[in-house]
């Protein structure tokens, strides 16, 4: 399938493993970059991490792999930078997530790329700035999240918790691609190209610093850390399951303690001002906690759908693809990968209206285009068989 998405006609190398690199740069290849995986003849040790039908080929690499070319390549062998060095004038951008120092020993730095292609973006995904102490540590996502005051948010300041999701690596990614986007953009106006950094502590600590600095966000501080809410929303048990409900403004409030018969509630708990509400609200989840179990679930959707207050049932994680608008707007496919068999992915969800994204190319096995993609670098059929032969490409058996 030829590629639709507003990034069709960008070519992007992704030096990038794991997690933040290579999300971010599937989201490109979603979005129409044609996209070359470069991986060292071991793989990308993501291949191997969860569960898998052919090892290599785990649901966790494929999930963020898709609508990729993968080239093996060693990157420590002459003929594998040569191979390199030849593919970096053909692309508009270079997406890494190996550390700076270390890419400059390999010969792969920003002044070494640029010199090779001036309209270059180069992308460094990091873990802290390259302008500050850390800037040579490594860095994985529960490092970020503790660093980051993010795990003392979820948790507290005594008892630290990280989110149970690779939250940093994910957000971090999506601050890629708008930054590589942005970077394309500028290079089109101006014809230069230049470095971009995402570096994951800064990007996670602003993030999280939005609602939780709280009274820390004047100087000098004039409360406690942390947003209230945050801290006391928590799911309504019903008479048959679970729900989620969020009256949100003050007539919500008021037209929902009125509907369940508790309308002595809307003074006792100050819900018609938001910042009494605000200064209440452990009592107002109290409240919640005890009217929930009067309905089910189901009649209290009804309700709720009626007043036009936010709200949910739970959506199971093995049920995921079933919950009602998810399965409406059909965001989970089944598909048939050439190797793998039936594989579930959520499909792009940024549309598009005059060129959609999609899933035109399954995650590949590793090595899988390397002569493809030489020869498009104008390397010969007899020189591309010489670097397989002495181990500086890999190709897919």
């Amino acid at each position: 399938m030829t590629p639709t998405g507003p990034l069709s006609g960008i070519r992007v190398l992704d030096l990038t493993s794991v997690l933040f690199g290579p999300y971010a740069a599937q989201m490109l290849g979603d979005w129409g970059a044609d996209v070359i995986k470069v991986e060292p003849p071991a793989g990308d040790t993501w291949r191997y991490t969860g569960v898998f039908r052919n090892r290599g080929m785990s649901g966790q690499f494929m999930a963020v792999n898709r609508n990729k070319r993968s080239l093996a390549l060693d990157l420590k062998h002459p003929d594998g930078k040569a191979a390199l060095a030849k593919l970096i004038p053909t692309v508009d951008a270079l997406v890494t997530n190996v550390r700076p120092a270390a890419m400059a020993r390999l010969g792969f730095g920003y002044a070494a790329c640029a010199k090779l292609n001036p309209r270059l973006i180069y992308a460094a995904a990091t873990g802290f700035g390259q302008d500050g102490p850390w800037a040579a540590r490594p860095a994985f996502d529960e490092i970020i999240q503790a660093a980051s005051g993010l795990a003392s948010s979820i948790g507290s300041d005594e008892e630290p918790e990280f989110v149970p999701s690779l939250i940093g690596d994910k957000i971090c990614a999506m601050a890629m691609v708008g930054a590589v986007s942005a970077a394309l953009f500028r290079r089109e106006r101006s014809g230069q190209g230049q470095m971009v950094e995402v570096p994951m502590l800064e990007t996670i600590a602003g993030f999280n610093s939005i609602e939780m600095l709280g009274g820390h966000a004047f100087d000098p501080p004039i409360g406690p850390t942390g947003y209230k809410r945050m801290k006391n929303r928590r799911p309504v048990q019903t008479k048959d399951g679970w729900l989620t409900m969020l009256p949100y403004s003050g007539d919500n409030w008021c037209a929902f303690f009125e509907a369940v018969g508790r309308p002595e509630l809307i003074e006792e708990l100050g819900v018609r001002d938001p910042v009494l509400r605000s200064q209440n609200i452990d009592k107002v989840y109290d409240r919640m906690s005890e009217i929930g179990p009067t309905r089910t679930t189901a009649e209290w959707e009804e309700l709720l759908l009626r007043l036009d207050v936010p709200h949910t049932a739970f959506a199971r994680l093995t049920e995921i693809g079933e919950q009602p608008h998810l399965a409406a707007v059909a965001l989970f496919a089944d598909i048939d990968h050439p190797t793998e068999g039936r594989i579930r992915q959520a499909r792009p969800a940024t549309k598009f209206s005059e060129s959609p994204a999609g899933i035109h190319r399954m995650a590949p096995r590793l090595g899988e285009h390397s002569r493809e993609v030489l020869r498009e670098a104008g390397l010969s059929d007899a020189e591309i068989q010489a670097a397989v032969d002495s181990k500086a490409v890999g190709v897919a058996s």
